[in-house]
């Protein structure tokens, strides 16, 4: 038995309209990776996200019903197309069906509501609809109630961080005020969230049980490994990095690699200088970078000339709605096919100077990332794809390892050079991994806060901003796994199929869309016309 595409097409259809209509804020935004990005063409503004307990159950049970419907008894796809496309959807049913009702987010994180509160309000002040942000800004009290009595067994920590986040939230809607009177009442249901969550019920730990972690890095986050594995490849990653950082180290001192250690390293950084700030700024700076990026890209063959134009990226400052979620520079693109345009949001400069430094210092590197050929480039790629199904599924492994990758191709290109460059990007890998250890460690209880903010600490990072960092790791179990992982996944794709063909790899890479790494594997085989060899892709 064939599977049939009509059948294929309209299920998918029904389950993102189905998600959109129950979730429009969760499933607009790339906030959550564990819902997809689907925006209804005739958005009902007034309307919130529902989670009462009966439609969470009843989304949980269409959840599971899609996932036998995606592999009925005897049915085969009929290409490999729809192969894929087939295991996109039961893995995103499985993940979302899971998250609601296994680790069940919506009952135990004060900050997923007020997220949806700011993200929510922002989506309908940039609306073309003028109506848009009175619609929704008046039911806005209705959602706070009924997130409030949906909280219960909150980790303590959960707790103290949803009381955090009010005071940015409650900022954010008086920054409204002027222009949405209908926010008014909010504030009340704000108070009666706040009341909600110091008399929700809590208890002391936020570990999830070992088997559902497992599955949550292995399946959801689609590391394919277990914990052992997984610690494993993050202790060669930190090894690695450091050898690189001590040559390279040793290289901008002139005094050759003789061991690595810290005081050498700080030196080394010392010597590279602070990008100097022209009369525009933050916002001037990092213009120019991505200009920079876009540009050598262009000339490597690496971005089409037509869409480059047609959905360029954007730099501006952090919101502050986002300022409120996110403490880092980020990228956001609207789901819309086809895309015209995405947003480099630079990290707030009210933030400690410290912690400014070490971001500016790499300023380069972080716009590669996020923009060209980082995270504009592939989210460019994905929204302008034929099968809709693709464009709105989003992969964390995906996603961050090819941000991660992107900016070694920009070192591989050249336009990344030296030891000072080679000592950043090696200085970020070994950042990222280290926060993959503390991820793991803070999960299985092997670390407490402190000792994980220590971890951080050693990278550059402030003891006071690691200690607050930490904190935020266990609303997103595993997350923090995906650069270092997908970064790795990548390079091995790109040693074995791609190092004499870089232009080739980066388009047919991303005009697949965030497929699973089997998949891509055989596609990139495929078109190369050639036998895999017996590597490790870990």
């Amino acid at each position: 038995m064939v599977y049939p595409s009509s059948s294929l097409e309209t299920l998918s259809r029904e389950m993102f309209e189905t998600l959109a209509r129950t979730f429009p804020i969760a499933c607009a935004t790339d906030e959550f990776f564990y819902f997809p990005q689907v925006r209804l063409p005739e958005c009902e503004w007034g309307t919130w996200d529902d989670f009462s307990r009966d439609r969470v159950t009843e989304s949980i049970r269409r959840l599971s019903t899609w996932e036998d419907a995606l592999d009925p008894p005897g049915a085969n796809p009929s290409n490999q197309d729809e192969q894929i496309d087939i295991a996109l959807l039961k893995k995103m049913a499985r993940t979302l069906r899971e998250q609601l009702s296994e680790i069940r987010f919506w009952e135990t994180q004060p900050t997923f509501y007020l997220t949806l509160v700011c993200i929510g309000l922002a989506e309908a002040l940039g609306a073309e609809d003028p109506a848009a942000k009175h619609q929704r800004a008046r039911n806005l009290p209705a959602f706070l109630d009924q997130a409030g009595r949906n909280l219960k067994r909150m980790p303590v920590l959960f707790r103290d961080l949803g009381l955090e986040m009010l005071s940015d939230t409650r900022d954010y809607l008086l920054s409204l005020q002027k222009i949405l009177p209908e926010i008014r009442p909010a504030f009340k249901a704000l108070e009666g969230f706040e009341k909600a969550i110091r008399q929700g019920s809590t208890r002391n730990d936020f570990f999830l049980p070992v088997e559902l972690l497992e599955r949550i890095i292995r399946f959801h986050i689609h590391c394919d490994m277990d914990i052992r594995e997984v610690n494993l490849t993050l202790d060669r990653e930190i090894r690695e990095m450091q050898e690189i950082m001590d040559r390279e180290a040793g290289e901008l001192l002139s005094k050759g690699a003789s061991g690595y250690h810290s005081k050498g390293l700080r030196e080394a950084l010392e010597r590279i200088p602070m990008p100097a700030l022209g009369k525009d700024g933050l916002l001037g700076l990092y213009g120019e970078a991505v200009s920079g990026l876009t540009k050598h890209c262009l000339e490597q063959g690496l971005v089409p000339t037509d869409l480059a134009s047609s959905c360029p990226v954007r730099v501006a400052p952090m919101p502050s709605y986002l300022s409120a979620i996110r403490t880092a520079s980020s990228y956001s693109i609207p789901p819309k096919h086809p895309p015209s345009g995405g947003t480099f949001y630079i990290i707030n400069t009210n933030m400690p100077d410290e912690a400014k430094q070490g971001y500016h210092l790499e300023y380069r590197m972080l716009s590669a990332h996020e923009t060209y050929p980082g995270h504009h480039l592939l989210d460019s790629f994905r929204w302008g794809l034929e099968r809709p199904c693709r464009r709105a599924i989003e992969q964390p492994i995906f996603y961050e390892g090819w941000a991660c990758f992107s900016e070694e191709i920009m070192r591989i290109t050249g336009y990344f050079s030296g030891p000072a460059d080679r000592l950043l990007l090696a200085k970020r890998r070994l950042w990222r991994a280290i926060r993959g250890k503390v991820d793991i460690g803070l999960q299985t209880g092997s670390m407490d806060f402190e000792t994980a903010a220590g971890y951080l600490n050693k990278t550059g990072i402030g003891m006071k901003r690691a200690l607050s960092s930490v904190k935020k790791y266990p609303l997103n179990p595993g997350y923090r796994l995906c650069y270092t992982l997908g970064i790795r996944r990548f390079l091995s794709l790109f040693q074995r199929y791609g190092e004499n063909h870089l232009k080739k790899f980066v388009h047919t890479v991303l005009s697949q869309g965030e497929i699973n790494f089997a998949d891509l594997e055989k596609i990139i085989v495929d078109i190369n016309h050639r036998t895999p060899p017996a590597v490790s892709l870990n």
